[in-house]
């Protein structure tokens, strides 16, 4: 493999894991929503005095978090809402059941760090799994410690 091609995979998997972080993140937003749990979203928020460049390279890139939570809401809506992102590993599961061609076995490096790219991106963050063990502790608290 030349230089080009390489970082072309590399673009190809950056872009892989862009277009994954706003699936995640839009995952979360769409199972709030459906139950009618208001939230904010937040794209490359700033750690510190950092600045945007820094704490997206060392930090995060988005972040939902439910505002405003009252008893009424169910927790099983929360939990759903913070392992949402998993739905994203469909592709990986129909490739493994035979419905999708095997991008590895094809030899299309391109397609292959596209899928690790977006596989990357399909497991919840520790501060979803953190709201999924804990949702009840997030809505007697009104506003959870660390939100999807």
């Amino acid at each position: 493999m030349n230089p080009v091609e390489i970082a072309a995979i590399g673009v190809v998997l950056f872009a892989a894991v862009v277009a994954g972080t706003v699936a995640h993140e839009l995952s979360h937003v769409a199972v709030l929503r459906a139950f009618a749990v208001p939230y904010e979203i937040e794209w490359l928020p700033a750690r510190s005095h950092a600045g945007a460049l820094r704490a997206s390279l060392v930090g995060g890139w988005a972040s939902v978090r439910p505002r405003r939570l009252s008893l009424d809401c169910p927790a099983w809506g929360l939990r759903v809402a913070a392992l949402a992102p998993f739905l994203m590993a469909t592709p990986l599961v129909l490739v493994l059941s035979g419905v999708l061609p095997d991008p590895a076995r094809a030899g299309n490096q391109y397609l292959t760090a596209a899928m690790i790219g977006w596989l990357a991106c399909a497991v919840p963050s520790p501060q979803d799994f953190s709201l999924f063990w804990y949702a009840e502790r997030a809505l007697v608290q009104g506003v959870p410690d660390d939100g999807p």
